[in-house]
């Protein structure tokens, strides 16, 4: 799924939840942005290389952009780099060790990892196996599961049209 859309669904989620258990702004805040980050991160090679060359800018909105098949060329290392980070922040069993050390350290659940959990669950099946599949159980296996490719067009169209029905019965019963 794309960057936004993790975003605006935990912010809904964050809505919703604040309608059954009081949720405070910052957790809110702090949620919607562990949804993001984990495709943020896998971004920062090339926000590097944009920083620091004359056509990195391009070759950013290229991989932003680009379809299955069709992503840009770049260099080994800063191919390995972001496919490497990718695994890691899309990897269950990295969120796993992440969660339960957070549990050990605070002695409960700390409530914006949801939103890398949701992120990683959404990926999953919204991943194909031609178009950066989400290796849940990286560093193990690179496995993914071969889902509908996030950037397909009715799909973003269905996805974004879902998003904006659930927004509506949540604030017209607000």
């Amino acid at each position: 799924m794309d960057i936004v859309a993790h975003g605006v669904w935990v912010g809904l989620g964050a809505a919703w939840m604040h309608r059954h258990r009081r949720l405070d702004r910052r957790t809110a805040t702090l949620a919607i942005g562990m949804a993001v980050v984990p495709d943020l991160v896998q971004l920062l090679p090339l926000g590097y290389l944009a920083l620091l060359t004359s056509n990195g800018w391009s070759v950013l909105q290229a991989y932003a952009n680009a379809l299955p098949g069709y992503e840009p060329a770049m260099s080994p290392t800063i191919t390995a780099l972001t496919h490497h980070l990718h695994c890691v922040m899309h990897s269950a069993l990295v969120a796993g060790v992440v969660t339960a050390g957070c549990w050990l350290w605070l002695r409960r659940l700390w409530i914006p990892l949801l939103g890398w959990w949701s992120h990683i669950l959404i990926d999953v099946f919204t991943h194909s196996a031609d178009f950066y599949p989400s290796p849940v159980f990286y560093p193990v296996t690179y496995w993914g599961f071969d889902g509908i490719a996030w950037n397909t067009p009715w799909f973003m169209v269905v996805n974004y049209l879902a998003m904006l029905a659930v927004a509506t019965v949540m604030f017209r019963h607000k």
